[in-house]
């Protein structure tokens, strides 16, 4: 074989694997996009699909932590002191959700639903009793009547009236009580000149076995982006709370579902009733979840920052005389007009000034950070935690001689940790989808892999052949010795003959 017939076979099958490998390669973008569109189809909240039933009834545990701050100095505080607090929990509850009322509408692009929210108290994961264990914290009624009554003239009558009850800026009361509800004396009297108004007051009062109102959602058979996309709620595209089209806008998800395919470099919206508005979530880190691959996204400190920080948060000052600093949230528009700020836990990420007034505040990163582990190639909630806190405003309000010695005080009463990690069954249906996926995914990969070592085979064949084709120098019939006296001659050396070699 000539050396040139060696050459075409060698470019034929270098030729050959490369093509081999191309055709891989496609082949594995054909099955990835196809896995991806499968992805698209299974994650939608249509009947049928993979998702909608664990979205109507998920199936990990979800827990309620409710810490509560003890304020040990009130009579001080009156008098201008610093206020003093201890941290007092966790008061745990297992929380029980589901959609109800689950519709579809407009041609099956869009579902309507109503969450639900049972609460069960959890005595082996509390630090005590909730209708035994008593707080002093702030009166959190008596400040609501102070704030819608500072501007009026009747206000002077009404400090009275509340010296006379006994409804002072403090007041002790057991745990319970705080969350679920007890019949305060003040709103009692209120309620029989003003209709409508509850004459029972808590934290969590009416919550328990309750939903928040008719979402409706993007079904994501559209546009995958969609998927789980609050469209409404309670009927309103919008909200009416705020004094800006961007702080009034509904976007993202209401914090139970997020579309597949997440990218590191999106921020994902969150529209939260609590907090009366739509929050944001940027990547912070790669983390893993019992053995699953999660991204871990947080809110940054934009989203509570002050207007100077932020000028988009400018649309949520509830007056420009009523603007806080970065890290609180003045929701008083949304809670018929008591002076409730927001905030993360121990004022996390807030101005120091708000933690400074305070003694007791110890904000940290691990456990008062709010976080959602999602995997990026489900979009499916691993683990997260949902941190807030319940402060009331405090300052001097005319009228009210209780308050002459205030100074303004954004007051912690309490914060929550709504946490929830993937269980072991869900876990595994997550894990076993990924590993389709990574097989369709590394496809191209095995037969570029395969195509290389094809190549290589074929050159080893090619050399070998070629090495056993070509003579050695004994055996080359251009160049012969003359003669075995002329191969070892040592004085004159090898003599070389140009003539072909005979056989003998």
């Amino acid at each position: 074989m000539t050396r040139r017939s060696y050459a075409l076979y060698a470019v034929g099958g270098i030729c050959g694997t490369l093509l081999a490998v191309g055709i891989g390669l496609l082949v594995g973008r054909v099955f990835h996009t196809l896995m991806e569109n499968r992805l698209k189809k299974e994650i939608v909240l249509v009947e049928g699909s993979r998702v909608f039933e664990s979205w109507k009834n998920p199936p990990p545990p979800v827990f309620m932590e409710f810490f509560f701050f003890n304020i040990t100095n009130a009579e001080d505080c009156l008098n201008g002191a610093k206020p003093k607090v201890t941290q007092i929990g966790p008061y745990t509850y297992r929380e029980y959700r589901y959609k109800d009322n689950v519709t579809m509408v407009e041609n099956g692009t869009m579902v309507s639903a109503y969450t639900m929210k049972k609460f069960v108290f959890l005595r082996e994961k509390s630090v005590g009793d909730p209708a035994v264990d008593n707080i002093t914290t702030v009166n959190i009624p008596s400040w609501a009547v102070m704030e819608k009554m500072k501007d009026s003239w009747f206000r002077t009558v009404v400090s009275m009236f509340m010296k006379t009850l006994g409804s002072g800026p403090f007041t002790s009361r057991t745990v319970h009580e705080l969350l679920w509800g007890y019949e305060d004396p003040l709103l009692e009297k209120a309620a029989g000149y003003t209709p409508g108004l509850d004459k029972a007051f808590g934290l969590m009062y009416k919550k328990n076995g309750s939903d928040s109102g008719e979402f409706i959602y993007h079904t994501g058979e559209q546009n995958y982006l969609d998927y789980g996309r609050v469209k409404t709620w309670k009927g309103q595209s919008k909200l009416t709370f705020w004094t800006s089209e961007e702080s009034n806008r509904i976007q993202g998800s209401d914090g139970s579902s997020f579309h597949p395919l997440l990218k590191k470099d999106e921020r994902i919206y969150i529209f939260t009733p609590d907090l009366c508005r739509t929050i944001y979530m940027d990547f912070e880190k790669e983390v893993e979840v019992k053995g699953i691959p999660a991204y871990r996204f947080t809110p940054p400190r934009s989203v509570f920052a002050s207007k100077e920080e932020n000028s988009d948060n400018e649309g949520f000052c509830v007056s420009k005389k009523e603007c806080l600093g970065t890290g609180v949230l003045k929701v008083s528009p949304c809670r018929k007009g008591a002076p409730v700020v927001a905030s993360f836990p121990h004022f996390y990420l807030a101005e120091d000034k708000y933690v400074d007034a305070i003694e007791g505040m110890s904000p940290d990163r691990e456990h008062h950070q709010t976080y959602l582990d999602l995997n990026p190639t489900t979009g499916v909630i691993l683990r997260a935690s949902k941190r807030a806190q319940v402060n009331i405003l405090m300052n001097r309000v005319g009228g009210f001689p209780d308050t002459k010695n205030l100074n303004e005080t954004v007051f912690p009463v309490m914060f929550l940790n709504e946490s929830v990690v993937i269980d072991d069954e869900s876990a595994a249906k997550v894990k076993k989808l990924l590993l389709i996926s990574d097989l369709v995914s590394n496809f191209a990969l095995f037969i570029v892999g395969l195509g290389g070592i094809m190549l290589i085979i074929l050159v080893v064949l090619l050399f070998r052949a070629h090495q056993k084709k070509q003579p050695s120098a004994q055996d080359d019939t251009s160049y012969c010795p003359v003669g075995d006296k002329g191969r070892e001659d040592p004085q004159n050396g090898t003599y070389i003959g140009l003539t072909e070699k005979v056989d003998a």
